[in-house]
C-alpha cells in the first residue's frame, strides 16, 4: 500500500509496516518530467527504496527474476490454452445452436444500417425491421432462383463441351507423346465405374446424410430468423441485460467494449459486401467475355468465397479457371487466370487497405490462422466466421485496454492531488458527448431525456470520485 504524505509526515498503515519499511531519500530533480508516473513519492520529488524485512521476501530473491517472470506467464499462458481449447470443444458439440447465432449477429450487422436509418426518418422500429428482413428475404430468394436457373440452363453445354474435352484428351493420350494404349484407357473406365457400383451403399448413406444437413439447414435457417428479428428489434437490451451479470465497476467498461466491438463488426460485414461484389462482378465479366459456361454461378459462388478472406477467393478463382480449361482449352484458362489475378491484386491493394482497414487491422497471418481454426472447428461456416470473430474480439479488446488504462490514470492523478495537494492537468479528456451506460435506451441509443454532461464539470467530477475512491 501507498504511504499518504499529510502534513510533511508519512502515514504507513500496519500491515505496510509488518511487510517492509520504506525509505525516503531525496532524488535531485523531478522524475515527473515525462507525464504522470506510478506513485505518489516519485511526484513529490523522493524516491522509495524496498528494504525486505521477511523470510518470503528473502525466499522469492533467490529465484532470478526472468525464470520467475517465465513461470508466471507460462502459468497464465496455460490457463488461457485450456479456456480455448473448452471453448472450442463446447462449440463443436453444439454447432448447430451457435452457428445460426453468429450468423444472425452476421446478418443484423449488415441490416441494422438500414433499421436504424428507417427508424430515424419516423417509422416505427417493428415495422421496420419487418420490412428490411421481407426485403433482404426476397432479394435474396431472387438473386438464388435466378443463379439456379441459370446453372441448370448452362448444364447441358457444359456437358457437351466436357465430352469433347475427354474425347480430345484420349485422343492425345493415345496418339501422343506418351503413347498409351486404347486398352488402357478402355480398362480405366471400366474400373471407375466398377467402383462406383461397389461402393454404392456409401453413395447411397452420403445422400442420406446429405438430406440430414439440408434439414439441419432448414432448421439452422429459421432459427436464424427468428433471432435476427430480435437482434434488430432489441438488441441494445439484450446487451445491457447481458451485461447485468458483470460487476458493477466493470459493467460500463464490458459495455462499451461489446457497443464499438459490434460497431467495427458493422464495417466489416458492410466493406466485405462491397469487396465481394467487386470480386464477383470482375470474374464473371471475364467468364462472359470468354465465353466460358456457367459464368453467372460461378460468379455467384465467387461472391460467397470472397467472405472468407484470401482462402475463399483463391479457391472459387481457381475453380473458374478450372472449368475455363477444360471446355475453353488452355489459352483461354490462362487469360481466365489473368483476370482471377488482377481482381485479387485490386482486391488486396485497394479495396481491402481502403474497406477493410478502417474496421478490422488484422494481420493477415492472423486472418489465415483463424480462418483455419474456424474450418478445423465447425467447417466451411467456421471459416465464414472467424474473422468477423476475431474483427470483434480485437475491437472490444482495445476498448477494454484502453479503457482501462485511463481510469488507472484518474486514479494516479487522484492519489498525487490528494499527496501533494495540487492539481495536475489531465493529458487528455474522454469525449464528453459518449452516452454513459445508465443514459441508453432499450436499442442501445441515447435516450430522449439523458442529458449531455457538462464539459467543464466532468473532469472536476472524475477527480473529486477518483480521490474519494482512493
Amino acid at each position: 500500500m501507498l504511504g499518504t504524505l499529510s502534513g510533511g509526515s508519512v502515514r504507513v498503515t500496519a500491515e505496510t509496516r509488518r511487510n517492509r519499511t520504506r525509505v525516503f531519500a531525496p532524488a535531485p530533480g523531478s522524475a515527473r518530467d515525462a507525464g504522470v508516473g506510478s506513485n505518489v513519492a516519485q511526484v513529490s520529488q523522493g524516491k522509495l527504496e524496498d528494504v525486505s524485512t521477511t523470510d518470503r521476501t528473502a525466499d522469492r530473491l533467490k529465484v532470478h527474476p526472468v525464470v520467475r517472470a517465465a513461470a508466471e506467464w507460462s502459468w497464465r499462458l496455460v490457463v488461457i490454452a485450456v479456456a480455448l481449447y473448452v471453448a472450442s470443444q463446447v462449440i463443436a458439440r453444439y454447432e448447430e445452436v451457435f452457428v445460426p447465432i453468429g450468423l444472425a449477429v452476421l446478418g443484423t450487422a449488415f441490416l441494422v444500417p438500414v433499421v436504424d436509418w428507417l427508424n430515424r426518418r419516423g417509422v416505427p422500429r417493428a415495422l421496420a425491421v419487418v420490412a428490411s428482413l421481407v426485403v433482404a428475404i426476397g432479394a435474396i430468394a431472387g438473386i438464388m432462383t435466378f443463379v439456379v436457373q441459370q446453372f441448370i440452363d448452362g448444364v447441358p453445354d457444359l456437358t457437351d463441351q466436357v465430352t469433347k474435352t475427354i474425347d480430345d484428351s484420349r485422343g492425345w493420350l493415345v496418339d501422343g507423346p506418351l503413347n498409351i494404349r486404347q486398352e488402357q484407357i478402355d480398362h480405366l473406365g471400366d474400373d471407375s465405374i466398377k467402383f462406383l457400383q461397389d461402393n454404392q451403399d456409401k453413395v447411397t448413406s452420403g445422400a442420406l446424410a446429405t438430406f440430414t444437413t439440408v434439414s439441419e439447414i432448414v432448421t439452422g435457417g429459421f432459427l436464424m430468423l427468428f433471432l435476427m428479428i430480435f437482434f434488430l428489434y432489441g438488441g441494445g437490451q439484450i446487451w445491457r441485460f447481458l451485461t447485468l451479470a458483470i460487476p458493477e465497476g466493470s459493467r460500463e467498461k464490458v459495455w462499451e467494449a461489446g457497443q464499438n466491438g459490434f460497431g467495427s463488426l458493422v464495417g466489416y460485414v458492410r466493406a466485405t459486401v462491397v469487396v465481394a461484389a467487386v470480386d464477383a462482378i470482375g470474374i464473371g465479366a471475364g467468364l462472359a467475355i470468354l465465353q466460358v459456361p456457367l459464368a453467372l454461378p460461378l460468379a455467384s459462388l465467387v461472391f460467397i468465397g470472397a467472405f472468407i478472406p484470401i482462402v475463399g477467393a483463391l479457391i472459387t478463382g481457381s475453380l473458374a479457371v478450372l472449368v475455363a480449361l477444360v471446355t475453353q482449352g488452355w489459352i483461354a484458362a490462362v487469360i481466365a487466370l489473368a483476370v482471377v489475378v488482377g481482381v485479387m491484386q485490386l482486391e488486396s491493394h485497394v479495396l481491402q487497405p481502403f474497406l477493410l482497414g478502417r474496421s478490422v487491422r488484422l494481420h493477415p497471418v492472423a486472418v489465415v490462422l483463424a480462418i483455419a481454426a474456424g474450418l478445423v472447428t465447425a467447417g466451411i461456416v467456421g471459416g465464414l466466421l472467424a474473422v468477423p470473430i476475431i474483427a470483434f474480439l480485437n475491437t472490444a479488446i482495445r476498448t477494454l485496454v484502453n479503457k482501462s488504462k485511463s481510469i488507472d490514470d484518474d486514479s494516479e492523478l487522484a492519489e498525487v492531488a490528494a499527496a501533494t495537494g495540487k492539481e495536475h492537468e489531465r493529458m487528455y479528456e474522454a469525449e464528453p458527448d459518449r452516452p454513459k451506460w445508465d443514459d441508453l435506451d432499450a436499442h442501445g441509443a441515447r435516450g430522449p431525456k439523458a442529458e449531455k454532461p457538462d464539459d467543464d464539470a466532468a473532469p472536476d467530477d472524475k477527480r473529486g470520485s477518483s480521490a474519494d475512491s482512493s
